[in-house]
């Protein structure tokens, strides 16, 4: 069993999604010319952990079919151990974005009988890591049926031995909002931490202060809630004692994966602190205040390129000042 503050992996359980773009360069009126990138909130999570340095496994369930083999090769290029996974016959989910003036993604998605939401209860047991001190899921994965309840069951019975943390990253229109408002509290009761963006929270209490809304999930259980403001940085909040961290300056390509680069910077920071393997007893919020500000500084970059290309160790060494190269994507 990990133990808090040992170097054991972090796991990550979801979906992958091929992310449509139109390659504006090669449409013309007799055709739309569209490229797919490897995405998922998930899969992009794992991707920037592997990246970043952290021993990361990926827990997903890949199709046979043409974006399932990109999605494998996409992990494995980026350090992600696989050995998890499943193959099945299913066909992948596709994510198609459409990017306003200021590169903000909005998504159309075609997700019914996907791989990524038919999870068996064997398939789950079979993922289990005594070395992993952490378990981060959450996105589409855990609210789409039948793997979501599942995926529920399955925290419920890991989080003795490894901390959890969750994403909702809400889809209100391919899952009813009140879906996700009926699951969060008892996601809350599993989860020691919480990440969302400030738009989760705009649909998950509509008309509630931030800081309201964090005290509300604080007293379902959830430890450390974390909400990303964008430009704005984000609002960590410590069992009710809070902290805003801002932002680096940078120019933004796109914001495609920024929120998942958050994520996977936070738990890489407070794995690196020793916290991950417990119930985050002993972390303050200083080392919150820390963690936030890696983090911002990860999904900075992430922005500062095309696509859900987040940033390697050595560019974060560098800072979020220096520009990088969006053709780096392994290495």
């Amino acid at each position: 069993m990990a133990r808090p503050g040992s170097s054991g992996s972090v796991d990550v359980l979801g979906e992958c999604v091929a992310d449509i773009f139109e390659d504006r360069d090669r449409s013309d009126s007799d055709g739309l010319a569209l490229r797919a990138l490897a995405g998922g909130g998930p899969a992009n999570t794992a991707v920037t952990l592997a990246r970043l340095g952290t021993p990361t496994r990926f827990l997903g369930r890949f199709s046979h079919d043409a974006f399932g083999t990109l999605f494998r090769a996409r992990l494995s290029a980026s350090g992600v151990d696989l050995t998890a996974s499943v193959t099945t016959a299913e066909p992948s989910t596709l994510a198609v974005a459409d990017l306003d003036a200021t590169g903000q993604a909005a998504y159309t998605f075609y997700a019914d009988g996907a791989a990524d939401w038919q999870w068996t209860d064997s398939e789950l047991a079979a993922t289990r890591n005594n070395d992993a001190v952490c378990l981060h899921t959450g996105s589409l994965a855990l609210i789409r049926r039948p793997g979501g309840s599942r995926i529920e069951e399955h925290l419920a019975q890991v989080r003795e031995h490894v901390t959890v943390s969750i994403d909702p990253n809400v889809r209100p229109l391919l899952v009813p909002p009140s879906t996700y408002r009926e699951r969060l509290a008892h996601w809350c009761a599993v989860t020691d931490i919480l990440r969302l963006s400030e738009d989760d929270c705009a649909v998950l209490a509509p008309g509630t202060r931030l800081d309201e809304a964090c005290d509300t999930w604080h007293a379902a259980g959830a430890r450390l809630v974390v909400i990303t403001l964008g430009g704005n940085g984000a609002l960590a909040s410590l069992d009710g004692v809070r902290v805003n961290v801002t932002a680096p300056p940078v120019t933004v390509v796109d914001t495609v994966g920024a929120g998942d680069s958050f994520t996977a910077g936070l738990l890489h920071r407070l794995a690196a602190l020793g916290h991950l393997g417990g119930r985050l007893d002993t972390l303050t919020l200083d080392e919150v205040t820390d963690a936030c500000s890696f983090a911002v500084q990860v999904a900075a970059l992430t922005c500062s390129v095309p696509g859900a290309n987040p940033p390697w160790a050595d560019e974060m060494a560098l800072g979020a000042g220096v520009g990088r190269s969006p053709a780096r994507r392994a290495g």
